[in-house]
């Protein structure tokens, strides 16, 4: 079996986010950045040194001559003539920051700095939950540490906590205040509490990070509102519906049936005139409009501040909306990655310990440069969803087959080797087919049919489906929808019960492990949703509820069932195999240095359209090769495919250890293998 992840040596090759753009020719950006650094440091290395103290001040002036062009560069971009007296600015917006650090926190911003791929490691694994749904307030969350750490937990995303405007407000997505807890889960000390407790057992913390947008109750809407001119320009009105209708004209709508278009008539705009306000989202949530600068530094107030209080890593919320232009989607702009890349710099000087994870649900092509992936690399963010692969895992469960899971993820673009991936099985969020024409076309499929069967399939209305979902914004004329529901639901647990149908319940948990062997096998950050390691149906609770009934996403965020997870240690019971399959998959690849970050996934074809296979390489291990077979039935693959012409042992798998007769490998139905070079 290979080594484990211990071995403390950076996978990672070329230009470093650290020192990304250090290559600059003579009057480039590089030339730019230094002209102005060379004329503010004394100044600002006195300030340092009195508030940090001569070692803390060398190591943050240090920081600053790393990053001067991911700093600096960003802001001549964004901000042009103003970029050199804002460089001052979010440098000692930096600098206090860093001053206002918890002494515990640089202890572990140091380990981190000799340590910058601690995220890539297979230690790490995530799960993720609703507070409250988790265990009531932030104040009984250490208690439940026991649980998480049996799975081998040791990244915990909370969902969005921050405070959010009273009623309505898209599942705490429209915050009122970036820096108080919600009142319900708890205090901001109950946060720091929990972060603390975490970090004693080697865990990171990650939460929600709202950026596109704002609630209109927060303090900065209020003061635009009011005329305020420390507020002014954060957020954008029209007199009128010109400039909305051609911005509309090609914006996609993201709630076509509840809130359709991209803005909403706010009578107390424009001094009381009326304006229609930018809300992209709901009317609630209004856009910030980063063409301000003033905008970009009070979040980086906010990102900072958060930092310090033991956020470990932010999940930042709708990137992809972050900058607009007329006659495009509003998504993916230059703009918004170049204001990514400066938030990021920014925050790490004062914090090096923390990363950026990226919520962008786009194409594959827009996906990986929200990791830097661009002509030039660029860092912004660590970590990103591995949405596709999400997608095209239940694309293949719906057709026993997996030749558009081999094309799609097969022409996925390399992302940079200092960057990972948080590959998930099911989130907190609805499921849209991100499927692309040109994929589905290569292997003769037509993308819109397919991704309405998907549809079909997964609201059960596909005759012989075995899941048990709901359609989420569905758009009669377009005929385009997305899925809510459990994983375990999706996957055929609660039909089977419900009939009592042994045989189809064993078929329902294969799918579940199924799946999660991919994910935990893929490369990057395996994500567990709260729940799925005990098989928890759909509930429909939530419409009980007025503020949930409108939205059926609730369904698939159910109450953690303390008496199930009593069972959890139970062989005999269904919460008890899925637990200890789930926990085992975590065991195993956490001895695996070959799945480790840092280094991309190569799909295989093993010579069965139903088997998904996949090799992984790590320098100092040698290769891993996974299988997961996708069809009910048994088939065969390539075994000198598969098991590296004989060289690679079979270190994990869903039925023991599997055979080679005549030069093939027979893969059980909906079952895997892992294999691994001695």
């Amino acid at each position: 079996m290979a080594g484990g992840d211990t071995d403390g040596t950076a996978t990672t090759t070329g230009t470093t986010a650290g020192t990304a753009g250090d290559t600059g020719t003579a009057g480039g950006p590089r030339d730019g950045a230094t002209r102005v650094w060379s004329a503010l440091r004394r100044r600002l290395s006195d300030e340092a040194t009195a508030a940090l103290g001569e070692d803390e001040a060398d190591a943050f002036l240090t920081r600053v001559d790393l990053a001067l062009v991911d700093v600096h560069g960003p802001l001549a971009e964004l901000y042009g003539d103003r970029a050199d007296d804002l460089f001052a600015r979010v440098l000692r917006t930096a600098l206090a920051a860093a001053a206002d650090r918890p002494r515990a926190l640089r202890r572990l911003d140091r380990r981190r700095e000799l340590d910058p791929g601690w995220f890539q490691r297979t230690r790490v694994q995530g799960y993720v939950c609703y507070v409250d749904r988790f265990c009531g307030t932030l104040d009984r969350l250490a208690g439940q540490l026991d649980h998480l750490a049996e799975l081998g937990t040791t990244y915990l995303h909370l969902m969005p906590l921050l405070a959010p405007r009273e009623g309505e407000n898209d599942g705490g997505y429209a915050v009122a205040d970036y820096r108080a807890v919600d009142p319900r889960l708890g205090t901001m000390a109950d946060l720091e509490a929990v972060a603390g407790a975490l970090h004693e057992r080697d865990m990171a913390l990650c939460i929600d990070l709202v950026l596109n947008h704002t609630a209109r109750e927060h303090p900065w809407a209020q003061g635009w509102l009011a005329g305020d001119p420390a507020y002014e320009g954060f957020y954008t009105a029209f007199p009128d519906r010109t400039l909305p209708d051609a911005y509309d004209a090609t914006i996609p709508e993201v709630f076509p049936d509840r809130a359709p278009g991209s803005f909403s008539w706010v009578p107390e705009a424009r001094g009381g005139a009326g304006g229609w306000v930018w809300t992209t989202f709901w009317p609630y949530q209004w856009d910030l409009d980063y063409t301000n600068p003033e905008v970009t530094l009070a979040m980086l107030g906010e990102i900072t501040w958060l930092a310090n209080r033991g956020v470990d890593v932010f999940r930042m919320d709708a990137v992809p909306f972050m900058w607009k232009r007329m006659g495009t989607t509003c998504q993916n702009q230059p703009e918004g990655h170049t204001l990514l890349q400066l938030l990021h710099a920014v925050t790490r000087l004062a914090a090096p310990g923390v990363v950026f994870k990226a919520e962008a649900i786009v194409a594959p092509d827009d996906l990986v440069q929200y990791l830097g992936a661009h002509e030039r690399f660029r860092p912004e963010c660590e970590l990103a969803y591995h949405n596709q692969l999400m997608v095209l895992l239940w694309s293949s469960l719906a057709t026993g087959e997996v030749r558009l899971a081999r094309q799609a993820l097969g022409r996925m673009r390399a992302i940079p080797p200092s960057t990972s991936w948080v590959t998930y099985v099911r989130g907190h969020d609805d499921i849209g087919w991100a499927i692309t024409d040109a994929d589905a076309a290569a292997v003769g499929l037509d993308a819109f049919a397919h991704r309405r069967f998907l549809n079909d399939f997964y609201s059960g209305r596909f005759p012989g489906s075995f899941a048990r979902g709901a359609l989420f914004q569905e758009n009669e004329v377009t005929g385009d929808a997305r899925v809510s529901g459990s994983a375990a639901s999706l996957c055929g647990i609660e039909d089977a019960l419900e009939r009592d149908d042994a045989a189809a319940l064993e078929a329902g948990v294969r799918r579940l492990l199924l799946l999660y062997s991919v994910a935990y096998a893929f490369g990057g950050i395996p994500l567990l949703y709260m729940g799925d390691e005990l098989a928890l149906r759909n509930d429909a609770g939530y419409l009980a509820d007025p503020a949930r009934a409108p939205d059926n996403r609730w369904v698939h965020r159910p109450p953690m069932d303390w008496a199930a997870a009593a069972r959890r240690g139970e062989p005999g019971t269904l919460e008890g195999r899925v637990f200890a399959g789930i926990r085992d998959l975590g065991r195993v690849r956490r001895s695996l240095l070959a799945l480790r970050g840092g280094t991309e996934p190569e799909l295989l074809d093993a010579g069965s359209d139903a088997v998904l296979a996949w090799r992984r390489r790590h320098p100092r291990s040698g290769a891993f090769v996974g299988v997961a077979n996708f069809s009910p039935r048994p088939r065969e693959v390539d075994a000198d495919t598969v098991t590296g012409f004989g060289s690679f042992v079979q270190v994990h798998g869903s039925d023991g250890r599997l055979g080679v007769r005549s030069g093939r490998l027979t893969v059980p139905g909906l079952g895997f293998a892992w294999f691994a070079e001695p």
